[in-house]
């Protein structure tokens, strides 16, 4: 029995049928490849477009300044984009699209507000959007300028490991300083030069090279407002605060008697708890965000927070055993601390919740 080869073109004669859209497809940023032979004749249309994430970008429109098509990367560093970021709360202020437009004129910006307002979530978010790597450093850690810049590994100078700062100003990305007031002055002193007209760094480490800023090499710095209050913080570096062009400030939508009903809304969107006690909820929160702003109080509650308590009440525990098991808990370890965070779910919930 012998086998008859049939050529495809008999069978898939879809040749002429990519031909005729193939000004069109160009156009849409899409390449061709022929792989042509005696009896075979097929055109393979392989696509280049960047995954978009629709129901995001059905919220925010940052393409004007900020528009993931013009941005490539290799994929070692694609998986430093974030994923799967929720919604921001954003209550009228426009924050996502004002961060995209600061890092489309100026490169840089910072951000500043108590901790739980959102400033870390929103970074998240606008490099989801942008489909930016996010190089984050959190300042208030013991993290070291080896680090940050980079060392070599074993002995002598065959191999060199890029930090997590060089690395950005290499291949680009957001680079992300979280409590940017508690930086090292060394760190702070080091980065002046890529912020400003010069755009690279000296990298003393490795016989002073210097590694221009990337063109797509955006940085955003997060602080709490400077208090004595608050160990560890401190003005930033004048030098280096003149290089953040453009200044967001962040808030609580509530705080002590302003209850703001969007932040209620949320509650009961994401648990579908009673109004009642989602307002209590709030209630407690803005207390906890009052104490916190003039130091009592080493935390404040973010709208997550309040949602996870919610929750827990939601599947049938009851107000005091759930804010045991939640915000009690979270605001700190000090007995005396949590003592007081319990008078105040009682006093607003009542002793019998």
């Amino acid at each position: 029995m012998g086998i008859h080869i049939i050529p495809l073109t008999r069978l898939f004669d879809i040749s002429s049928m990519v031909e005729a859209d193939y000004t069109d497809f160009r156009k849409r940023d899409v390449s061709i490849s022929k792989l042509q032979h005696e009896q075979f004749n097929l055109n393979v249309i392989v696509s280049k477009r960047k995954r978009e994430d629709s129901s995001l970008s059905k919220l925010y429109d940052i393409k004007k300044y900020l528009n993931s098509a013009d941005f490539s990367f290799n994929t070692e560093y694609e998986k430093l984009i974030p994923q799967d970021t929720p919604p921001y709360l954003d209550n009228g202020g426009r924050y996502v699209e004002r961060i995209a437009r600061a890092l489309h004129y100026f490169k840089q910006c910072a951000l500043i507000g108590p901790s739980g307002t959102g400033k870390t979530h929103i970074v998240y978010l606008v490099a989801e959007l942008a489909r930016l790597p996010l190089w984050e450093i959190n300042c208030g850690l013991q993290t070291s300028v080896f680090d940050l810049f980079g060392r070599y590994v074993g002995l002598g100078k065959e191999n060199w490991i890029d930090g997590q700062i060089i690395s950005w100003c290499r291949y680009g990305g957001i680079l992300y300083l979280d409590e940017a007031n508690m930086m090292k002055q060394d760190i702070a002193t080091r980065l002046n030069p890529i912020l400003d007209a010069r755009g690279h760094v000296v990298l003393t480490e490795k016989d002073n090279e210097i590694i221009p800023r990337h063109k797509n090499a955006y940085l955003i710095i997060s602080m709490n407002p400077f208090s004595v209050e608050f160990a560890g913080t401190k003005p930033l570096n004048a030098a280096f605060r003149r290089r953040m062009s453009v200044w967001l400030n962040f808030d609580y939508m509530s705080v002590g008697q302003k209850i703001d009903e969007k932040e209620v809304q949320l509650i009961i969107d994401k648990t579908e708890i009673q109004k009642s006690i989602a307002e209590n909820i709030v209630k407690v929160g803005s207390e906890l965000r009052k104490l916190y702003k003039t130091g009592d109080f080493p935390y404040a509650p973010s709208i997550g927070d309040l949602v996870n308590w919610a929750k827990l009440i939601a599947d049938g525990s009851s107000v005091k055993e759930s804010s045991e098991e939640t915000i009690i808990a979270m605001t700190s370890d000090d007995i005396e601390v949590q003592a007081s965070v319990r008078k105040i779910v009682n006093a607003i919930f009542g002793h019998n919740q």
